[in-house]
């Protein structure tokens, strides 16, 4: 439904309010600093990777926790038929790269459209995990790499350490630097038609395989 503002509308709304202030003490100031602000950051209970590791899974993740995740990245490497070009951004952790019938291929200098888009998957780290949401996020850092390296393949593998996981949005805002670019990812890119029929795929990788690594 449209809903149309007639002329005038915007006066009539704005004299209603000065109508609806004339009794206020002229002398009554606003006091932002005395507004409380004992917000409560968190709404997790329990382990929280536990907890994070489960949400991520109801949205269609492939969750493993480990304490070994150069194993655990071989094995999903492999269950996933990865071969070919991998994207590997700067700055992940060399120890944590198995061997396999992939080459690691970093995004420098810049690759193209087709080159993104023809890779057989990218690995990641990230900034860190929200337990109560499922989400990872990423905001560019080493180990991430630019935004389009997690938009463009097919197949996402994301390593997330144990200490990195908030337990809720306001404290991983409270953790997060706000002027990063900053991806926030809840399961594999997924959208809905009007007859709301799951479609994966559109907007981001079609599979997302999350490592938690014990720490």
């Amino acid at each position: 439904m449209t809903h149309r503002i007639r002329p005038g509308s915007r006066t009539t709304v704005l004299d209603r309010i000065r109508s609806a202030l004339t009794d206020v003490p002229t002398a009554e100031q606003y006091d932002a600093g005395r507004i409380a602000r004992t917000y409560r950051s968190s709404h997790a209970e329990g382990d929280l990777v536990d907890l994070f590791a489960d949400v991520a899974a109801d949205y269609r993740a492939t969750v493993t926790r480990t304490d070994d995740p150069r194993a655990a990245i071989a094995t999903a490497l492999l269950d996933r038929g990865v071969a070919g070009a991998l994207l590997v951004p700067e700055g992940f952790p060399t120890a944590w790269l198995p061997e396999g019938d992939w080459t690691r291929r970093i995004d420098t200098p810049a690759l193209d459209v087709h080159e993104l888009n023809t890779a057989s998957g990218v690995l990641t780290t990230c900034a860190l995990a929200i337990a109560t949401t499922g989400t990872i996020v990423l905001d560019a850092g080493p180990g991430q790499g630019r935004r389009v390296l997690t938009l463009l393949p097919d197949y996402h593998l994301c390593v997330v350490r144990s200490g990195q996981i908030a337990g809720d949005v306001p404290e991983a805002v409270q953790r997060l630097v706000p002027h990063r670019p900053l991806t926030l990812i809840s399961g594999p890119s997924a959208t809905s038609d009007i007859e709301l029929e799951r479609v994966e795929g559109v907007h981001g990788p079609r599979t997302l395989d999350i490592v938690i690594v014990d720490e």
